[in-house]
C-alpha cells in the first residue's frame, strides 16, 4: 500500500452515514520514566481542565451585577478584622438562635419563622468564623437566611399575602436577598404599627421596636461606610436581636 492511499480511503468514508473519521497522526507523545516504561502523556487533558478552571472567573464577570447573588469585594472581609472582633460577631449571633427557640410555634407559619431565626444565627456564626475563598459564599447564605426569616415572619403575621408577591419573592430571593429583606421588613413594620394602634399592650413593645430598628439601620449603614471601624457589625447584631425579639410579641 502506498502512502497516498490512506487519505483517499478516509475521504471515501466521510459520506457514509454513522461513520466518523477522526484525524490520525503517526506521531504520539509519550513519557518515559527511569525504568524505561512508556506512558501516554496527559498534558493535553491537564491543560484542558486548567483552561476551564481559568475561564470560570471570566464567565462570572460577564454576568450583570444585578443578577449576581454574591456581591463581595472588600466589604466581604469587613467586620472580622481581628480575632477579638470575630469572637464578638459570633457571640452576638447566638441571640438569634435563642430567640428562635423561644418564638411561639402556634401554627406551621410560626414554626417556619422560628426555625428560620435559628438558621440566621447559625449562618451568621459560620460566616464570621470562615476565611478564604468560601467566605463570600457563606456571606450569601447569611444574607439569604435573613431574607428567608423576613419572608417567614411576613407570612406568619399575614397569611393572606398576595400569591403573586410570594411567587416573585421566591424567584428574586436567591439573587437579591437584601431587596427581599427590605420589602418584607416594610410589610412587617406596617402590620406592627396597625396592631399597636389597636392593642395598648403592644405599644411599649412597638416603641422599643422602633428605637432598635432605627439604631440597627444606622449601624448597618455605618458598617458599610466605615468597614474598618471595629465592633460596628456586632452592635448591629445586638440592635437587630432586640428588634426581632419585640416582633415575637405579635405571635403570642
Amino acid at each position: 500500500m502506498s502512502p497516498t492511499e490512506t487519505p483517499n480511503r478516509s475521504r471515501a468514508l466521510e459520506g457514509v452515514r454513522g461513520v466518523h473519521v477522526a484525524p490520525h497522526s503517526p506521531f504520539s507523545l509519550r513519557e518515559t520514566n527511569q525504568s524505561g516504561e512508556f506512558h501516554p502523556s496527559t498534558c493535553g487533558t491537564s491543560a484542558t481542565v486548567e483552561n476551564h478552571l481559568l475561564s470560570m472567573p471570566r464567565v462570572w464577570e460577564q454576568i450583570p451585577a444585578c443578577l449576581r447573588p454574591i456581591h463581595c469585594s472588600t466589604s466581604c472581609h469587613a467586620g472580622d478584622m481581628h480575632l477579638a472582633e470575630t469572637v464578638a460577631n459570633v457571640l452576638t449571633s447566638i441571640p438569634f438562635i435563642v430567640l428562635g427557640m423561644h418564638t411561639p410555634r402556634k401554627n406551621l407559619n410560626s414554626k417556619l419563622y422560628a426555625n428560620s431565626l435559628i438558621g440566621v444565627g447559625v449562618a451568621s456564626s459560620v460566616y464570621h468564623s470562615s476565611r478564604g475563598k468560601l467566605r463570600k459564599y457563606f456571606r450569601w447564605i447569611d444574607y439569604t437566611m435573613i431574607a428567608t426569616a423576613t419572608v417567614c415572619l411576613s407570612r406568619a403575621l399575614r397569611n393572606e399575602n398576595p400569591k403573586i408577591l410570594m411567587a416573585a419573592t421566591a424567584a428574586v430571593l436567591p439573587v437579591q436577598p437584601l431587596m427581599v429583606s427590605l420589602i418584607h421588613t416594610g410589610m412587617m413594620e406596617v402590620a406592627f404599627a396597625k396592631r399597636a394602634l389597636k392593642d395598648p399592650d403592644l405599644r411599649m413593645a412597638h416603641t422599643v421596636h422602633k428605637m432598635s430598628s432605627l439604631l440597627g439601620g444606622m449601624l448597618f449603614i455605618a458598617d458599610d461606610l466605615f468597614p474598618r471601624t471595629p465592633y460596628l457589625h456586632a452592635g448591629w447584631h445586638l440592635a437587630a436581636a432586640v428588634c426581632v425579639g419585640t416582633c415575637n410579641k405579635l405571635l403570642e
